[in-house]
């Protein structure tokens, strides 16, 4: 677990299924993610497990649970998730938000937490965030990372842009 000014970021446990399942079954969150189709109490489950199998002491990888530290309530979820590009492994930023908390600066603050960790602990040299075009708050959070459109890939046979930020040579 660790945190950052307004959000306690730790991992899921089977405790958080509900909330999980009420963000992948609602279509306004998963319009752009994966193939846009909201999945059941089952897809949940599956979503969690595969979550679970990024989950490894070693590397803090997988999406991590948000919770608002005002409040103590969960209002998504971030994390640092390998994904295959043209046959490299890259490791993306990803941020999913509640509807009820869109607009309040929690992606951008997780993903940032994220960003950092991916560079200054992990060492990585780029990261990455898969983005549809259409997903205008998203383009704008990777952007405010620092983040620029390196490449388009196709997925679920959609254009994805594939942000992408290098690492900064310390001066």
């Amino acid at each position: 677990m660790f945190e950052t000014e307004r959000l306690l970021i730790r991992p899921y446990t089977t405790e958080d299924l509900p909330f999980l399942e009420s963000l992948v079954s609602d279509p306004r969150v998963v319009r752009y993610i994966g193939n846009g189709k909201p999945r059941t109490k089952e897809g949940a489950r599956l979503f969690f497990n595969w979550n679970l199998s990024h989950m490894k002491e070693e590397q803090p990888l997988g999406l991590q649970l948000l919770v608002e530290k005002a409040s103590g309530e969960p209002v998504g979820h971030a994390g640092l998730v390998p994904q295959e590009i043209d046959d490299v492994t890259e490791l993306e930023v990803g941020y999913w938000i509640a509807p009820a908390y869109w607009g309040k600066g929690f992606a951008t603050e997780a993903a940032a937490a994220f960003q950092e960790m991916a560079f200054d602990q992990l060492n990585e040299n780029r990261i990455i965030a898969l983005i549809y075009p259409g997903n205008i708050a998203s383009c704008r959070v990777a952007e405010k990372l620092g983040m620029h459109i390196w490449k388009t890939i196709e997925r679920h046979n959609k254009e994805v842009f594939v942000y992408a930020k290098e690492k900064t040579p310390p001066i």
